[in-house]
């Protein structure tokens, strides 16, 4: 069905060329959009709906019979008689005749598209239903999530399609009421760096049309259309682990959520029991400013002490008798391999556990 403000659009823009006054009505007798009030035309409309004739003049107007699929859709009215209005009124007719085409076969595609990613559909539908939607089926593709900071924002959706154009052969569509998707068809010389610059493409425009708090996430590639549900699982880890653990970062891809996407996996009671073990009744959280942010310079310095303890602004000596606390109240030493992957994953479990007990909230 086309929204009534497409066809209010439609009909405006051919007012504007044709120069005739124009009418759509339901079968019911209803105003759905008019260019001008021609006055008390339901009775007329209703009376001529239920007769046989497909265009008929009455009063001065022209009525024509728009349908979809042998069912009468709409009633179109143009202002004036003659030879010249007759035409016109057939042409708008036909135009929107080719609307309600246009956007049942979008809504059939939409729809196929979400029952493929929410996995709904068997693998003999899957193909039967691309053949006749016109779909490939063995074309590169890559799924995108985009989640808007304003939480359920409309606008976000059709912005993203606009962006995309009519004429793009990717989908744009929603699933739930937090983000909007994007199956991305892809050609051979797409590569990871022009996803990369496909979703910076992507945050760019939203952001210059007034949507903030834009964050951005994408599965791996497939080559199969029964894959694509895989690129949309993946893509849906890549934005909650991002928030998790890249959050600085708005725009994530799943391949780099390196240990953080096994970490996402494992269950709360599991991450509990491992925190005890390694830290007994404490948390990293426990930790002062000062030796949560000498640890954090130490791992991003790949563990190197002089380069740690140039970047802090103390001496070598200062940093390491602050090791040798840590070492003693936790018994890991940062300086040892083993002990600090030890501790670096602890630092990412309590990150996580922090992350799904504000979600119960």
């Amino acid at each position: 069905m086309i929204s009534n403000q497409i066809l209010q659009n439609t009909i405006e823009g051919l007012k504007g060329i044709a120069r005739v006054e124009l009418c759509v009505m339901d079968a019911d007798g209803k105003e759905v959009a008019s260019t001008t009030d021609m006055g008390n035309c339901s009775k007329a409309t209703v009376e001529f709906a239920a007769s046989w004739a497909d265009s008929q003049e009455i009063q001065g107007y022209q009525y024509f019979k728009i349908y979809d699929e042998q069912q009468l859709e709409y009633i179109l009215i143009a202002g004036g008689t003659g030879e010249d209005v007759y035409v016109i009124g057939k042409m708008v007719a036909f135009q929107i005749q080719n609307l309600l085409v246009a956007y049942k076969e979008r809504f059939d595609k939409d729809n196929f598209i979400k029952n493929l990613l929410l996995d709904n559909l068997l693998l003999v539908d899957i193909y039967s239903r691309s053949k006749k939607l016109h779909i490939p089926t063995d074309v590169s593709r890559v799924v995108m999530l985009v989640e808007s900071g304003n939480g359920k924002d409309n606008n976000v959706l059709e912005l993203t399609r606009t962006h995309f154009g009519s004429s793009s052969r990717d989908f744009i569509t929603a699933v739930d009421e937090s983000n909007v998707v994007i199956v991305k068809d892809l050609t051979e010389a797409d590569t990871s760096r022009e996803l990369e610059r496909t979703a910076r493409g992507v945050d760019a425009f939203l952001q210059k049309e007034g949507i903030k708090g834009i964050r951005i996430a994408y599965g791996t590639v497939v080559h199969e259309i029964k894959e694509v549900s895989r690129s949309y699982k993946e893509a849906k880890m890549a934005l909650d682990v991002g928030k998790i653990f890249f959050n600085e970062r708005n725009i994530i891809a799943y391949s780099e959520l390196g240990i953080g996407r096994l970490i996402y996996q494992l269950p709360i009671p599991l991450c509990k029991m491992f925190i005890k073990e390694i830290f007994g009744g404490k948390s990293p959280d426990d930790f002062d400013e000062e030796t949560l942010t000498t640890i954090y310079k130490f791992f991003e310095n790949s563990l190197n002490v002089s380069e740690t303890s140039r970047q802090l602004f103390i001496h070598r000596n200062t940093l390491v008798y602050r090791l040798d606390k840590l070492q003693k109240s936790t018994g890991l030493d940062l300086r040892v391999f083993e002990d600090a992957i030890t501790f670096k994953i602890a630092l990412m479990v309590v990150k996580y556990m922090k992350y799904m007990e504000n979600l119960e909230y």
